[in-house]
């Protein structure tokens, strides 16, 4: 039976999750910013509501990214140097989640990003702790992603691209800035052909909350992001 969590209850164990529902742990309790940030921190983290109440998930194995490893292809870097997109960080989320929102998915019927959700990152967003890139092609926004960033972990939500590559260029340089102030990880989550092919790798839930545990515990101040840091 997956526990319910009143306000103020913490998480139960990791090792709870109900790995044939996706890793589903727990539902209830709040999408407060302290809340979410908790969960990132012990490796769990919101996927969706049901009827208003947070459903909380930690899949094993899990689904890491570590930036040094990341597989940019010889295609890819072409695009890049062409410089046909133009990356920001951090100058637009609310559209970059708006529109992560409206992307389509394979095998989902529509959006786990709802109303709730979409205030509750914004809201991280305010507090410094949620971040975007986006491409732009002239002025149109085309393509971009989210994620937080608690001490050197990255954690990836979602992106949207509408124009071919577009997304993809903006993780590169989500990738350059995370090498460049020294972030260990980026946690994707769950297993996608797509991610595997940039680097991706699943690892035991176990290890992964080793790595996290001490990427969390390491200094790096809340604050806007800008793609010349």
């Amino acid at each position: 039976m997956i526990p319910f969590l009143g306000p103020f209850d913490t998480f139960p164990p990791v090792e709870s999750a109900r790995q044939d529902m996706d890793g589903l742990l727990a539902i209830g309790g709040s999408l407060a910013p302290e809340r979410i940030l908790d969960a990132y921190r012990h490796g769990i983290f919101p996927w969706g509501t049901l009827e208003g109440h947070p459903l909380w998930y930690s899949p094993d194995p899990r689904m890491v990214l570590f930036p040094e490893a990341f597989r940019l292809t010889r295609s890819l870097d072409k695009v890049v140097r062409r410089r046909r997109f133009t990356v920001r960080f951090d100058s637009n989320f609310c559209a970059v989640i708006a529109q992560c929102a409206r992307t389509p998915r394979r095998g989902q019927n529509g959006t786990w990003i709802n109303d709730d959700m979409f205030a509750a990152y914004v809201r991280l967003h305010e507090l410094g702790w949620a971040h975007s890139v986006e491409a732009y092609e002239g002025d149109n926004l085309v393509g971009g992603l989210y994620g937080l960033a608690i001490g050197r972990m990255f954690y990836g939500e979602s992106m949207f691209s509408q124009r071919t590559d577009a997304s993809k260029v903006a993780f590169v340089h989500l990738v350059r800035y995370l090498v460049a102030n020294q972030f260990g990880m980026i946690d994707c989550q769950m297993y996608t052909d797509h991610l595997a092919s940039l680097g991706g790798r699943e690892i035991p839930r176990q290890d992964f909350l080793h790595k996290l545990a001490v990427l969390v515990a390491t200094g790096s101040p809340r604050s806007v992001w800008n793609a010349e840091q």
